[in-house]
């Protein structure tokens, strides 16, 4: 903050603004740009991580393996996403206490009784005696957990399509040369999916983008939270008084998500041309006529 913001009560024009644009709730507000931006970071490739293990589990001769995979990518996709976001960060922080509970608390009362859970102080997660900045990483790490699971369901159905796709002959002639079925996998199978996989991974990462305002739902001060908060009315008792600000607001927030929709399709667009190229695929194909041209 500036040094003539020490009284707002008699600044006016840009001076009153540029007070107002600094204060510590609107460093939050900037900040939480980059909360989304980590989330995005981390959820991506963890939710990659279990799409590609459900994928192969789907494609296992084991049975329970098998049988793992195909109710993991129908269960999440047949359930709509917000309950998944809100049913993992419970089920993950009651089943932590519980765990938590028996073995720290000297107590042989119900954790449930009726309507309530609870446990004792020191089971508690995080502890009442944490630092802000720890709850704060264990709000994020759960937000984290629950957009990885259902993004990584979305993300198995993807790449078991993109296996499926993958020519049958090249894999037989891989094991006519003696390729054993984990060598098959490894240097023909996986290579070649990621051409039929990138565009339904192109449209999950958008609507990965787009799902990110459900970080508001679990508790975590994200852009919509602090776009709420700070473009509501404030009346004289606020040091910044103003009317009803919240269009401009969520107009700024619509911006920053258009923006990272248009840098994804730009880069996007770059890794597909670069994958595609000289692969016997509609998008090599289309390099193949606009090189002709």
């Amino acid at each position: 903050m500036f040094s003539y913001c020490s009284d707002p009560s008699v600044l006016e024009g840009l001076a009153w603004l540029s007070c107002y644009l600094t204060t510590g709730t609107h460093l939050l507000f900037y900040a939480s740009f980059g909360t989304v931006l980590l989330l995005l970071a981390i959820t991506a490739p963890i939710a990659l991580l279990f799409g590609y293990g459900g994928a192969m589990a789907s494609r296992s001769r084991v049975a329970p393996l098998r049988w793992f995979g195909t109710i993991y990518t129908s269960m999440v996709r047949g359930v709509p996403d917000i309950i998944f976001f809100l049913f993992v960060p419970i089920a993950l922080d009651q089943g932590l206490e519980w765990l938590r509970h028996k073995a720290l608390c000297d107590s042989d009362a119900p954790v449930r009784q009726g309507n309530d859970f609870v446990v004792c102080a020191a089971a508690k997660l995080p502890l009442s005696t944490s630092p802000e900045w720890v709850h704060d990483i264990y709000a994020m790490t759960l937000a984290v957990i629950a957009f990885s699971v259902v993004f990584g369901a979305f993300a198995a159905n993807v790449l078991h399509g993109a296996m499926q796709a993958v020519p049958r002959a090249q894999l037989e002639t891989a094991e006519a040369y003696g390729m054993t079925p984990p060598q098959v996998t490894r240097r023909i199978l996986v290579p070649q999916m990621w051409t039929y996989a990138l565009p339904g991974l192109s449209n999950l990462w958008m609507i990965l983008i787009k799902a990110t305002p459900l970080l508001f739902l679990l508790g975590i001060e994200d852009i919509v939270y602090w776009a709420r908060e700070l473009g509501g009315a404030k009346t004289r008792s606020f040091a910044y008084p103003h009317p009803d600000w919240r269009l401009y607001y969520f107009l700024v927030v619509l911006v920053f998500y258009l923006l990272m929709t248009w840098i994804s399709e730009r880069v996007l667009g770059r890794v597909t041309a670069r994958l595609t190229r000289g692969q016997a695929t509609m998008a090599g194909e289309a390099q193949r006529k606009a090189g002709a041209l």
